[in-house]
């Protein structure tokens, strides 16, 4: 069954960076808020990279955000799926990204968690966008890799562009 992005676009006039995700997890989607999985290192990791205590609830992660003018989204408007692994994604239709930098052409750099999202964006946006492209180490707890300051260090290069 064809499931749909639950969330709008978090994104304001003063956003300065757009992470991009793939789609939000069953955990996210029940909390109604992006990257809502107890386990993800999303918030960890940027709360490590400023400085701050960690945002614990949705008011809290949108002021947060707000703050250091970070804007969230996810490549895929709508699929089917079984788990909220990005592997069993299917029949992905894609968010329109460039009708979103059009409408925030503030936004000065693209960042990407995990290799889903970038691919999405290469496929389908590649060359339609003028902004800088980055990967960030996927933040989810499947991702085991790379360790936790490991992955703080390498979205360290999102700093370049709030500050």
């Amino acid at each position: 069954m064809m499931e749909q992005h639950p969330f709008p676009p978090f994104i304001d006039k003063n956003s300065k960076v757009l992470i991009l995700g793939s789609f939000p997890s069953f955990a996210s989607q029940k909390e109604g808020f992006y990257y809502g999985h107890p386990q993800n290192q999303f918030w960890k990791i940027l709360a490590k990279l400023f400085d701050e205590k960690e945002p614990r609830n949705i008011e809290e992660k949108k002021e947060f955000l707000q703050r250091h003018r970070i804007a969230l989204w996810d490549m895929v408007a709508g699929c089917e799926r079984e788990t909220s692994l990005d592997s069993a994604l299917k029949n992905i239709k894609v968010n329109d990204i460039p009708s979103l930098m059009e409408k925030f052409p503030n936004i000065e750099a693209i960042f990407f968690t995990g290799r889903k999202s970038q691919q999405l964006y290469e496929k389908n946006f590649n060359k339609v966008i003028d902004r800088p492209l980055f990967y960030l180490p996927s933040p989810s707890p499947a991702y085991r890799k790379m360790g936790l300051q490991e992955k703080i260090k390498q979205w360290n290069i999102l700093k370049n562009f709030i500050n």
